[in-house]
């Protein structure tokens, strides 16, 4: 007996305690894995004569033996495919899963062939894979483990035998043993299979004639899904209902898309195509095993599960199909990266996407800002690794947390709310929110009644200095030191007030060496006696990417700084006193100055130890 991983045993655990409700999915999920199997030897075919092509699936039942069987003739499975793709739930390695979500669990983990433990006891698989001699069977009865051994079976292909759970008060589950049943579950969750779903369906019949005429059952091997690609039906007889069913079948997710589409492109090139929004990223949507295309088909013959030449990367989180009649069945990876047709429809359906992402902003912004807060970022890289060239397309599809808003807003939407005399887009930069929301720039500039963008993704920096305006709106930081709000009466009081203090300002600056380009007065603050800004190409943004990039071998990119005292604070008048009176105490409190502020910053302190001591003699003063 074989041990499942400790973390498979804990999902495998849940799914046998019935966390999920809705039981009746582990027949789409089995009939699912049966079609790709099917799928991958259909691949083979293509280039291979000697495959039999006479794809189906077929399911059976015996009541007296409360068995569930769904066979197939796909591609099959050797010794070490059952050990893989059985013997490991979720083969990433990691669990993270929320027991109170189970709405999560199946899609997120990758679990859906085990989903069938929430209604069998037993689980057998029998397999053989094309090109081998032999057969194996793969046995579980849940959590304890599995058994893989040799077995008789001269067909390729896969059938999975499910020995059904004895009925208890909660579940029926004999009811998985009666043909409307699963006939019902079949039309609908599979019923666009494109392979023969086939069943023996008992029917009746009356014989004879007279007094001898009496009903008998028989027995009727019957194809019970439609096999009509949904995409290939009139876009009138297909509902929201039917779409969002296709997705979840298909994309194995168990979340409704956020918004379908359906779309029949006549061109030079002429397709079919459904894609989705989906509602969540999967788990391993920002990893680099993630796999993103669609699934590209020529005349209902699938050619490609993930056609990555369809779209760019910016628009990888779109799931969907697309069906041409203008492809070549034998088309390959490397002839797919030259096709000018595949180009063509590449072109055609990214300008069709970002068309329906606009008109999803003006029609429904409320379902565009739950995608946005999933796939915004992938959004962001798509003008930051086109060095802008997409700037011009994708500008409009942003959005950025707004001060006044208190929600996500797009730069048209900003602009629509500036008065007569701002012609500059106001941004603040950190790493969330509430951490940009507490800056010392912030408060006055709130108060007076500016709106302010805040960007915590570490592209949104490098997107707007690409973007460099919008509608002649010129994109500036309020951390920025050259920044003014203040009137020329108010510049003109602290300049007086500098020029009293300048002799203390540089004595600070030199104190505190090449840390800080220079220490000045500012009354850019409200009730925080200081800050630091920057003074140069590189801001303090940048700094903190480029410090938190592992083993960068690059020179290290730090922002001038500069160090802005609030001229009307407590503080300063403190720090002129001890300045008078004691120098070495005013040096530690400019340290402490300099190294609240940036913390403040989100930025690192060099010696902590230092800091707390200069705040503890100062405070013992």
């Amino acid at each position: 007996m074989k041990q499942f991983k400790t973390e498979s045993k804990r999902i495998l655990d849940l799914m046998i305690n019935s966390i999920y409700t809705n039981k009746e999915i582990f027949l789409r999920e089995l009939v699912s894995n049966a079609s790709d199997a099917i799928d991958k030897l259909h691949f083979i075919s293509l280039t291979d004569s000697n495959v039999d092509t006479d794809f189906k699936i077929k399911i059976s039942i015996d009541k007296d033996e409360r068995k569930l069987t769904i066979e197939d003739n796909g591609i099959g499975m050797d010794e070490k495919d059952l050990e893989k793709n059985l013997g490991t739930i979720a083969e990433s390695g990691t669990l993270d899963f929320k027991k109170e979500n189970e709405q999560d669990l199946i899609g997120q983990f990758g679990v859906g062939f085990y989903s069938a433990f929430m209604v069998a006891d037993k689980i057998e698989v029998y397999s053989k894979k094309y090109g081998t001699g032999e057969a194996f069977v793969w046995t579980s009865e849940g959590a304890n483990g599995y058994t893989i051994e040799k077995c008789d079976k001269d067909t390729v292909g896969t059938k999975v035998v499910l020995t059904l759970k004895a009925d208890d008060e909660e579940e029926k589950y004999s009811k998985y043993l009666e043909d409307y049943e699963i006939v019902g579950l079949i039309k609908q969750h599979s019923d666009y299979i494109h392979y023969p779903i086939k069943m023996d369906i008992t029917k009746s019949r009356e014989v004879g004639e007279g007094d001898d005429k009496k009903t008998e059952n028989y027995i009727e091997e019957e194809t019970i899904n439609s096999m009509v690609p949904l995409w290939k039906k009139d876009k009138k007889d297909v509902t929201d209902e039917e779409m969002e069913r296709f997705y979840q079948d298909t994309f194995h997710d168990y979340t409704k898309p956020l918004k379908c589409y359906y779309n029949k492109i006549d061109g030079l090139v002429s397709y079919n195509t459904m894609f989705f929004i989906p509602s969540r990223a999967p788990f391993d949507y920002y990893s680099k095993d993630f796999k993103r295309g669609l699934k590209l088909y020529c005349n209902g013959v699938l050619i490609m599960d993930k056609c990555e030449e369809l779209l760019p990367d910016y628009l990888g989180f779109i799931s969907g199909v697309v069906d041409s009649s203008d492809l070549s069945l034998n088309i390959s990876r490397e002839i797919l990266q030259k096709d000018r047709q595949v180009r063509q429809i590449s072109s055609s359906l990214e300008k069709k996407i970002i068309s329906e992402l606009k008109k999803l902003i003006d029609e429904d912004k409320e379902t565009y800002i739950k995608m946005f807060k999933e796939f915004g970022q992938t959004i962001k890289f798509g003008i930051y690794n086109s060095y802008g060239q997409n700037a011009e397309e994708l500008k409009d599809l942003l959005m950025f947390y707004s001060s006044k808003e208190k929600e996500l807003v797009t730069l048209k939407d900003y602009v629509a709310n500036l008065s007569a005399d701002q012609n500059v887009i106001y941004y603040a930069t950190g790493d969330d929110v509430t951490q940009i929301d507490n800056l010392p720039l912030i408060e006055k500039i709130k108060d007076k009644g500016i709106e302010i963008l805040y960007l915590k993704d570490k592209v949104d920096e490098f997107v707007v200095k690409i973007l460099g305006k919008y509608d002649d709106k010129e994109f500036k930081s309020i951390q920025d030191s050259d920044l003014s709000f203040e009137t020329d009466e108010e510049k003109k009081e602290i300049e007086d007030k500098e020029k009293n203090s300048k002799d203390m300002l540089d004595d600070l600056k030199a104190h505190l060496g090449d840390n800080v380009d220079s220490v000045v007065l500012t009354n850019r603050l409200k009730s925080y006696p200081a800050c630091v800004t920057a003074s140069g190409d590189v801001t303090l943004e940048m700094e903190k990417l480029y410090r938190s990039m592992p083993n960068s071998n690059m020179p290290p990119v730090i922002a001038k700084k500069k160090l802005e005292i609030n001229a009307d604070h407590a503080i300063f008048s403190k720090l002129e006193k001890l300045y008078l009176e004691d120098k070495e105490k005013a040096y530690k409190l400019v340290n402490v100055l300099y190294s609240e502020s940036l913390m403040l910053e989100g930025l690192p302190i060099e010696n902590v130890p230092e800091f707390i001591g200069n705040i503890t003699d100062i405070m013992a003063d």
